[in-house]
């Protein structure tokens, strides 16, 4: 079973073996460690209850009109099974108050399970960074989702 809960700073180890087996150029941990210092940052994990490990992350950020989702990722052996839908749906519930703030993301053009994932989500494509990722210069679709959206996947 997957238990949700706030990201801490004890978890910084889990967190860099997941990005670094997840992403071309992974963020260091002082950035993790800043996010998580940041009272404008929410930071959720997925904790298997089993184990105890860290399968998962989010990390989001708080600006002026939106929420932007800096970072979300699951661990490889993990992957599938609905655990970044889970942290975004805690993202959603925890963030359900704020009437005024949209949410914002951007996403690999070719990551066809994730842009699927948020389009489920009710987040919508609303443009292109061009040459957004470092690694490679990929374009970026910029994904947006109204505030307090109701959309679900059937």
């Amino acid at each position: 079973m997957i238990e949700f809960r706030k990201l801490r700073l004890r978890d910084l180890t889990a967190i860099e073996e997941i990005e670094r087996a997840s992403y071309p150029t992974p963020w260091s941990r002082s950035m993790f460690a800043g996010e998580l210092a940041k009272p404008s940052s929410i930071c959720l994990g997925a904790v298997d209850s089993a184990s105890d490990e860290l399968v998962g992350y989010l990390i989001i950020s708080r600006y002026v009109d939106a929420w932007h989702v800096m970072n979300v990722a699951v661990a490889p052996s993990h992957r599938r099974r609905g655990i970044a839908r889970g942290l975004m749906e805690r993202l959603f519930e925890a963030t359900a108050r704020d009437a005024r703030r949209g949410y914002t993301l951007e996403v690999r053009v070719s990551n066809e399970g994730a842009i699927q994932l948020y389009e489920a989500l009710g987040f919508r494509a609303r443009g292109i960074r061009r040459g957004y990722y470092t690694d490679n210069r990929e374009d970026a679709l910029i994904m947006w989702r109204e505030p307090n959206s109701n959309e679900r996947a059937s």
